[in-house]
């Protein structure tokens, strides 16, 4: 199993974006030590020549990382049939007890990753490299957790046996059942529809405000944090099943699927982007006074208009695959 192309290739991804980092952090530490942006010496220099081609290699492996998110969702679903009772990703990811906190590492990576590009990017353009230390304490931070994340990963491929008996969707999204999956499933859809629709009218008007006051920023980082979980909650509770036309079929995996036309990658990429995108403004609105006096005035606003510009998209997408529906969930 351990040979199988795709897993051949995020196991490839993983061991070099961990590779790069570990050497990143290394590098970090000894920017941190000697940095002195006012010297004019051999070692400054050198620094700021290698903090340069260091960002580059890292934005390169961070972008190849949250790329590795997209290619293991879909890998997991084209696995199914190679496992007895899997129907679709659900029943990969159970076949061991790596799959699901694999998933969830790459995606809190997908984040970490996001949010550090974000200060790089706005580092980058500052006239002194305002931001370089901040950027390079964020390199300490995502070093253990890519090495982590690879290496949960690893230990998931590792585990799987072709002679899994594993279970479907419908065992860990079923109404009734005593778990989190159940709960998601057993809430009323007109309920979770409304939290969510209360939650993207917050988290929008909160970034509209932060167009004009940007340490209103500093609250889409919460706010798109709590949109992301109410999003999750509502695709399980509702829009899931209004995709299938199925009341009790409430699985957030099989939307990916090609009978489905693989809609749920037209949802969960900009719900995604929308996330990482307010956790970065957060973050950016945190450093504004220092790149205010440094460079651009208005850093945040690229991740604050990405952020609003994702809410709309995916709201967008939610509308029409429930208007699209022949399912009469809410009476």
């Amino acid at each position: 199993m351990i040979f199988h192309p795709p897993i051949l290739a995020l196991i490839l991804a993983s061991t070099l974006a961990g590779l790069v980092l570990l050497g990143a952090a290394v590098f970090a530490l000894r920017l941190l030590a000697h940095w002195d942006a006012t010297s004019g010496s051999q070692r400054q220099i050198g620094l700021e020549k290698t903090t340069g081609l260091v960002s580059t290699v890292v934005a390169f492996v961070l972008a190849l990382e949250a790329a590795s998110l997209i290619l293991f969702a879909f890998n997991a679903d084209r696995m199914a049939p190679l496992f007895v009772g899997a129907m679709c990703a659900v029943g990969t990811l159970n076949a061991s007890v790596w799959g699901f906190p694999a998933l969830w590492a790459k995606i809190v990576v997908f984040f970490a990753a996001f949010v550090w590009l974000a200060v790089d990017r706005a580092d980058a353009a500052t006239r002194d490299r305002a931001l370089v230390r901040q950027k390079h304490v964020g390199l300490l931070v995502l070093a253990p957790l890519v090495l982590a994340e690879g290496g949960i990963e690893l230990a998931y491929f590792l585990d799987l046996r072709a002679d899994t008996i594993t279970s479907c969707c419908g065992k860990l999204f079923g109404e009734g059942k005593a778990d989190v999956g159940g709960d998601l499933a057993s809430l009323p859809p007109l309920q979770a529809m409304i939290a969510l629709g209360v939650g993207l009218a917050v988290s929008g008007g909160a970034g509209l405000a932060a167009l004009r006051w940007r340490r209103a920023a500093l609250l889409l980082g919460p706010a798109s944090l709590a949109v992301f979980g109410l999003a999750l909650t509502a695709i399980v509770s509702a829009i899931a099943p209004w995709v299938y036309e199925q009341p009790h079929h409430h699985c957030p995996f099989c939307i990916l699927k090609r009978e489905y036309g693989h809609v749920g990658f037209a949802l969960y990429l900009p719900l995604f982007a929308t996330t990482g995108a307010g956790l970065s403004a957060s973050v950016l609105a945190a450093f504004r006074g220092r790149l205010t006096r440094t460079g651009p005035a208005d850093p945040a606003r690229w991740a604050i208009v990405t952020m609003l510009v994702g809410d709309l998209l995916f709201a967008a997408v939610a509308v029409v695959l429930v208007a699209r529906s022949h399912l009469v969930l809410i009476g």
